[in-house]
């Protein structure tokens, strides 16, 4: 029976897929960094921390669940602030917290909160309200979901 392959996500070149970097260094410049010199510090302490890879393998993966926990639980403190009463803000922000999970994928939860936030702005009567950027984004987006779909449809794979 042949091996049914599917093609891994695309990756940056440190194993961060390119979705996190982009939502990391938003929330940099969320807090402040807007220079340029927060990113070059953080590159600089990537380097080091590459020196110091081969420790993380005396590390067992057991031991990484708890502080995963604990990340998750300071990180599911900021979904009370989510307007749940409008639809077009909760179910972007839903799929957004389930997909990543459930596909075992950043790239896949953001990807899906920032294509139908798009959609239902659109769908409101709001579109011009929507920012250039976001609207390259999720059409940058559905390109990446849609990839293989197409590549199957013509016998890419």
């Amino acid at each position: 029976m042949p091996h049914d392959r599917t093609e891994p996500p695309l990756r940056c070149p440190a194993s961060a897929s390119s979705a996190t970097t982009y939502i990391e260094s938003s929330a940099g410049i969320a807090d402040g960094a807007r220079t340029g010199l927060a990113s070059l510090v953080t590159g600089a302490l990537f380097l080091v921390a590459m020196l110091l890879t081969p420790l993380a393998t005396l590390v067992p993966s057991e031991a990484a669940g708890p502080a995963l926990v604990v990340v998750g639980a300071l990180m599911i403190r900021q979904v009370r602030d989510i307007d749940f009463t409008d639809l077009s803000v909760a179910l972007p922000a839903f799929l957004t917290i389930v997909l990543m999970p459930f596909t075992y994928s950043i790239t896949n939860g953001i990807g899906a909160g920032f294509v139908t936030w798009v959609v239902f702005r659109a769908a409101r009567g709001q579109a011009r309200q929507v920012h250039p950027l976001m609207w390259a984004i999720a059409a940058a987006f559905l390109v990446y979901f849609g990839i293989n779909a197409v590549k199957a449809l013509f016998g890419l794979h």
